[in-house]
């Protein structure tokens, strides 16, 4: 398989074709990361202080990502997984105290990473177009990284998990986490560029080409529901 050229890193520039991932549909899952109301929505949350900042102009090229591939391709790729049965699993910040006193230092840190979003909030809750189903694993994390900090990765060891397929924002930081800690833990993981968005292009690119090959294959949606589809029976 050959690597994206955009997505190729110093490291492994002179390696040429690198072996597709192997991948098991019935020990595959889905996870997608803070696409959540608070980040998502242009009528509230982050949208709205931006705007009372006077800064939301330098934010509309995420929000018309978000809107217009982010969004569209989660809700491909959750298509393709309910339709085949495939294991989904959600990941998004939440504390479970009012004054947000579990949360951890990270997030209780001043400037864009304080984020107070109790677990019954409107705020925490996935956008509608993304939102769980019956029987989808919901985890609530006060970190970064979905694996740090809950019990996600004993989830997937119970249910025979190999390989996470992740998708959401940010790319550089709570999605960075993630990829990093399921790689360490053992995981395959495969990360969807075009169902993930950093606050900048310059951001999300930069995170991607460093993490590739390494951590995780960086992989288009397309390409990966079709890896993942050469291997359905």
């Amino acid at each position: 398989m050959k690597v994206n050229d955009k997505y190729l890193n110093f490291y492994y520039e002179t390696m040429g074709e690198i072996d597709e991932p192997v991948i098991d549909p019935k020990k595959t899952a889905l996870l997608l990361v803070d696409l959540q109301n608070e980040f998502v929505l242009r009528d509230f949350g982050e949208a709205l202080e931006y705007k009372a900042a006077g800064e939301w102009d330098r934010w509309i090229p995420f929000h018309d990502r978000l809107d217009n591939i982010v969004v569209p391709n989660n809700k491909k790729l959750l298509n393709f997984f309910r339709a085949n049965k495939m294991a989904v699993t959600y990941g998004r910040i939440a504390c479970l105290r009012e004054d947000g006193e579990d949360r951890s230092p990270v997030q209780k840190s001043e400037g864009w990473n304080n984020m107070l979003m109790p677990v019954d909030s409107y705020s925490a809750q996935m956008i509608d177009e993304l939102a769980p189903m019956k029987n989808e694993i919901v985890v609530n994390k006060t970190t970064d990284s979905v694996c740090n900090g809950t019990n996600y990765l004993t989830l997937l060891r119970f249910m025979g998990i190999e390989t996470v397929v992740v998708t959401g924002i940010v790319t550089d930081q709570c999605v960075a986490c993630t990829v990093r800690d399921l790689a360490d833990a053992g995981l395959k993981v495969i990360c969807v560029e075009d169902a993930c968005a950093a606050g900048s292009m310059e951001l999300h690119d930069a995170e991607l080409k460093i993490m590739n090959v390494i951590y995780c294959n960086v992989m288009s949606t397309d390409d990966t529901i079709q890896l993942i589809s050469r291997n359905l029976q």
